[in-house]
């Protein structure tokens, strides 16, 4: 009993001795943990701040810019939607002023199929490569769309490992069986009929219900009528 008693005053002890030390440690430090507590605030002021006073306005502010650029698109007008008319922003101008924002970022999107309908591939490609989403369908159609450019641009092997990379990373029903049809139409143009015929078969087997893999068995015969007449 003796020692159980004397176990525990042992651990009393230590405890005290512990506590001593941390009320040590404050009032020696008592200042600089003072300063970084506060550091830390403020940190956490400044972050909601700058959301409420400054991103949140600009975001406002570079969407509002953005909607008649949007419009010149939507309307074929090239030119005015990359450049703006005199009175509205285009979206050469919204990148430039409001690039850290969701409209900027959109807005290199839009800029970089401008510059590919226009037929200024690497232009087009600079800007998609800017753009940035964690949405399937619109990181699909980008990947894609660069690869478009990479292929007017003479770089097929490039082309085709983007349109299957966009094809099976953002795996969906819309973008997925154009563009392994793509891959596969590619690979047809470098005669290499035997990967595009199991790129074929893949659409086939992954997408049977889009009209891709609908037409699948015709473009797998046709390739294997071609890859025979290549022997």
């Amino acid at each position: 009993m003796a020692k159980s008693n004397d176990n525990r005053e042992d651990t009393m002890v230590a405890v005290e001795q512990a506590l001593s030390k941390t009320e040590s440690f404050f009032e020696k430090n008592q200042k600089v943990i003072m300063i970084a507590v506060a550091a830390v605030f403020l940190i956490v002021l400044g972050v909601l701040g700058y959301t409420k006073f400054i991103s949140g306005p600009r975001e406002l502010k570079a969407n509002d810019e953005l909607f008649m650029a949007q419009r010149y698109f939507e309307m074929d007008s090239l030119d005015l939607a990359l450049n703006g008319d005199g009175q509205n922003a285009g979206m050469l101008e919204v990148i430039s002023n409001y690039g850290s924002t969701k409209a900027g970022n959109l807005a290199n999107y839009y800029a970089g199929i401008c510059y590919l309908k226009k037929g200024e591939f690497q232009k087009a490609i600079d800007h998609l490569e800017d753009f940035s989403s964690k949405e399937i369908l619109p990181a699909s159609m980008a990947l894609g769309a660069i690869a478009d450019a990479k292929l007017e641009l003479g770089k097929t092997d490039e082309a085709i490992e983007l349109y299957k990379k966009a094809a099976t990373t953002y795996s969906n029903e819309f973008t997925s069986p154009m563009l392994l049809m793509k891959a596969a139409t590619a690979l047809e143009l470098k005669t290499n009929y035997a990967e595009a015929i199991k790129v074929y078969e893949d659409l086939k087997l992954k997408y049977p219900r889009s009209n891709e893999g609908r037409d699948a068995d015709k473009y797998i015969e046709r390739a294997t009528g071609l890859s025979g007449a290549a022997k």
